[in-house]
């Protein structure tokens, strides 16, 4: 589970995850890649809730295990051109995300990483990540406080990335990225700067 596109302390975080596996287990990663082929569901958060109802394996060494198990042929944690492909599909989505990223490019220190189910910014720690949503526009969340102004607002729910992203902003296109959303981009990036809630 490596991948390029991660700060150094998120390089070190992953490091510490595979080398606490064996520790923590006392099975190697491809004994749990082994015992991964018993279990009985074949999506990804139902093979983690199995991992962790049955063998006490948590959401990180989950994470670890299932991206090792993964078919040699489908999108892993390594292919950020395909994921990025995948997950932005709809030219309008992916538009929004294109003005965001001008916009982080002209930040320094800022470090772009596709996930599968969004694309995350940070510096030394995340302070933004991004989805598409259905039928075109994204979404966007931020490491800042939502009583911001405007229309930064309180996540309705739990999302995947970052619980430190305690505010979002909905784009409905390239054009919603206008000067204020650049505000509190460079705003939250300077969050990022700092460890935070870790």
């Amino acid at each position: 589970m490596t991948d390029p596109a991660m700060t150094e302390r998120q390089k070190k975080w992953f490091a510490t995850v595979q080398a606490n596996l064996e520790d923590r287990t006392g099975r190697p990663l491809a004994v749990w890649v082994d015992i991964l082929k018993g279990c009985p569901e074949t999506r990804p958060r139902a093979q983690a809730a199995w991992l962790n109802a049955t063998h006490g394996i948590g959401a990180n060494h989950a994470a670890l295990i299932l991206d090792a198990a993964r078919p040699a042929d489908s999108l892993g944690w390594s292919d950020a051109e395909g994921l990025r492909s995948a997950l932005w599909a709809e030219p309008r989505s992916l538009a929004a995300l294109e003005a965001v990223e001008r916009i982080a490019a002209d930040l320094e220190g800022v470090i772009v990483a596709q996930r599968k189910g969004y694309t995350a910014f940070s510096r030394v720690v995340q302070f933004a990540a991004m989805r598409p949503l259905k039928g075109g526009g994204a979404l966007l969340g931020l490491k800042l406080d939502p009583d911001g102004g405007g229309r930064l607002q309180s996540p309705t729910w739990t999302e995947s990335w970052s619980e430190r992203l305690t505010a979002v902003v909905d784009l409905d296109g390239p054009g919603a990225v206008n000067a204020e959303l650049a505000g509190w981009f460079a705003r939250a990036a300077e969050n990022g700067r700092t460890a935070g809630s870790d």
